[in-house]
């Protein structure tokens, strides 16, 4: 009786033992088969302007490499945080990623009201996907052809001079408050829910002045001549609009305002899971047909680390609350 007794006991105990690793293997492979099912990547900005365009060539190549659907959807308002916030609330387990922007992850922290999210502890970096110049630009109709014109005009009509940018706390907007507070002149801001309508009024005459932080679209109305070019806002020219100097060669030393891109997830993303995407991302990004459709509208790839891409949030958070405080920038 006893002998069977253990007998039990022991195949029981080897029963436990073989489904326990069982469950190991399984688990073991359903994260090595990653991703399984379609990841949806949130873009928090309308389709058609630059992070549309970068969220869409980044789900692609993250699609190619991983053999796997990527669902592109756009979530944008108030300046891309309220995608980002989508980002920052999702499960993290790699099927809800999205685009990190300037705007959301080192502008907007400074610039007040309180934030839905903490950049700090709320997301994982997965890798800089690219930087894009931006430009100030007008219609043919304004009085000025260069920026120290813009600038005298500005002198010369206080409060008069307006400006369209793609959002409250976007690049484009702290790119024209920035000129205006080293410039010391005063500009008004009215800001849109993307490009598209933004375009339409600055081609249409209904607004004189625009901060594009793409050139995608701007570079060729300028050569049609539907637009002309003020200056670059970035530190250096664009390959599109060559002879166009930057605000910097215009007697602004050290303007520079580009507007980057990122992946990003939730925070606590499972490591591997952010192995694999940087990985895929990575490899993309460093293609030769990568950086010919970035320069297409003014952008280059910046492939990095996930831990590069979080010194370079920190940094950028740095950066841009010296500027918002010193430039006593303000959001009514």
């Amino acid at each position: 009786m006893n002998a069977r007794r253990e007998w039990l006991t022991s195949a029981l105990a080897t029963a436990l033992s073989l489904g326990g690793l069982a469950l190991a293997g399984s688990s073991a492979l359903a994260a090595d088969a990653y991703p399984s099912k379609p990841i949806k990547l949130i873009v928090p900005f309308p389709p058609g302007g630059p992070t549309d365009i970068m969220g869409r060539v980044a789900g692609k190549i993250i699609g190619d490499k991983l053999k796997q659907t990527v669902v592109i959807e756009n979530r944008p308002g108030a300046g891309g945080n309220l995608g980002t916030d989508v980002i920052a609330k999702s499960p993290a387990d790699g099927y809800t990623i999205g685009v990190g922007v300037i705007s959301s992850l080192a502008i907007s922290p400074s610039l007040g009201p309180k934030l839905p999210f903490n950049v700090k502890t709320d997301f994982t970096p997965i890798s800089m996907v690219g930087i894009a110049k931006g430009a100030i630009v007008a219609h043919p109709s304004a009085p000025f052809n260069d920026l120290k014109g813009l600038i005298a005009y500005a002198k010369a009509n206080p409060g008069k001079l307006a400006y369209g940018s793609s959002g409250i706390g976007t690049a484009n907007h702290l790119a024209g408050e920035y000129l205006a507070s080293v410039a010391g002149i005063q500009l008004v801001h009215i800001p849109y829910k993307g490009t598209a309508q933004l375009a339409q009024d600055l081609l249409g005459g209904q607004l004189m002045l625009s901060v594009e932080s793409s050139l995608s679209s701007a570079a060729p109305n300028v050569h049609s001549g539907k637009l002309k070019a003020i200056a670059i806002t970035s530190s250096t020219r664009s390959a599109l609009l060559p002879n166009v100097p930057t605000v910097a060669e215009q007697g602004f030393t050290g303007f520079d305002v580009p507007t980057w891109f990122g992946l990003i997830g939730p925070a606590h993303l499972p490591k591997e899971v952010v192995a694999a995407l940087n990985q895929a991302l990575v490899e993309g990004l460093k293609a030769a047909e990568t950086a010919e459709r970035f320069a297409q509208f003014g952008a280059e790839p910046k492939p990095s680390t996930p831990e590069q891409f979080g010194e370079y949030i920190t940094a950028e958070n740095a950066r841009w609350s010296q500027v918002i405080r010193d430039a006593k920038i303000t959001v009514e």
